[in-house]
């Protein structure tokens, strides 16, 4: 390892029967977080408008919620996990992450992908084209947003978007780092290699898997000349939090070995844990070590 391991936490939005159908990060922000983030480094919100067991459960929207704990919990990055390209324009967007920016003393990062729930699209009206378009939209607005970051009269004229005099004033001190997530190596991986500053990639597959999405992004940063150091690697586990000192062996065991095919920053999403007491068995038999690793 050449650099600090980073370990981010994802806390549900969605509130379904195992929570009483209250948002579990409404819980966590008073039950978990404190003592969570005083060790965690960043912290993610996912980015969908209604949940995956019924439209009537309750689900915040990630922006206002981010924005809501960014208030509450000072000293964490902050990313969304990630943002659905085709739910906001980029200019707004855009102008949103100059805001959290500025609001946040430069903690956010601007974490977006290509979209993939058709069904959620078209409920909410929005166009779904083909994974092509997507990604073309999804080059375009990265464009849009840096350029909206840097040129309070800021202008882009693409395929898909354009801005004639945008500014997302105040400009943001810090430009807020792009997160891309994504896993198609035609064309998701190449883009990541060529724009982003991190990846969040699948924790599905083998290790094989993971090296060669892992290859083709680095290498398509090499092809534009780019250093491919210089963009942070980044996974997501969805696992509870152990509770016996074995399943910390276990869970160490796991995330040494993502280590050593090059994650630098853990996402974890442990679900619905009812108290701190086994944040704190992770912070000390799984997080410390692996600090030192």
């Amino acid at each position: 390892m050449t650099s600090r391991l980073k370990f981010g936490w994802l806390s549900p939005v969605i509130g379904n029967r195992w929570s009483d159908h209250q948002p579990i990060v409404m819980y966590q922000e008073q039950h978990i977080l404190p003592t969570a983030l005083a060790h965690f480094d960043s912290l993610w919100i996912a980015d969908h408008f209604y949940g995956f067991d019924a439209k009537t459960d309750p689900f915040m929207e990630a922006w206002t919620t981010l924005t809501w704990l960014a208030a509450k919990f000072p000293d964490v990055l902050l990313c969304h996990h990630v943002l659905g390209v085709g739910y906001r324009p980029p200019a707004l967007t855009a102008k949103m992450a100059s805001s959290l920016q500025t609001l946040s003393g430069g903690r956010f990062i601007l974490g977006i992908g290509a979209g993939w729930r058709e069904d959620e699209y078209l409920a909410y009206g929005y166009d779904f084209p083909r994974p092509s378009v997507r990604f073309e939209q999804l080059e375009e607005t990265i464009e849009i947003c840096r350029r909206m970051w840097t040129d309070s009269d800021a202008t882009f004229h693409g395929k898909h978007f354009h801005i004639d005099g945008a500014a997302a004033s105040p400009l943001p001190d810090v430009v807020p780092p792009i997160c891309i997530g994504a896993a198609g190596e035609q064309i998701g991986l190449p883009m990541v290699g060529r724009l982003a500053d991190m990846w969040n990639g699948p924790s599905r597959g083998t290790e094989d898997d993971w090296r060669r999405r892992l290859d083709i992004v680095q290498s398509s940063a090499a092809a534009t000349g780019r250093d491919p150091v210089n963009i942070e690697i980044s996974t997501t586990l969805e696992r509870a939090l152990p509770e016996t000192d074995a399943e910390s062996a276990e869970f160490l065991d796991l995330l040494a070995r993502k280590a050593d095919l090059g994650v630098q920053h853990f996402v974890l999403d442990f679900g619905h844990p009812l108290t701190d007491e086994h944040v704190v068995r992770f912070v000390e038999q799984v997080m410390a070590p692996l600090r030192r690793y």
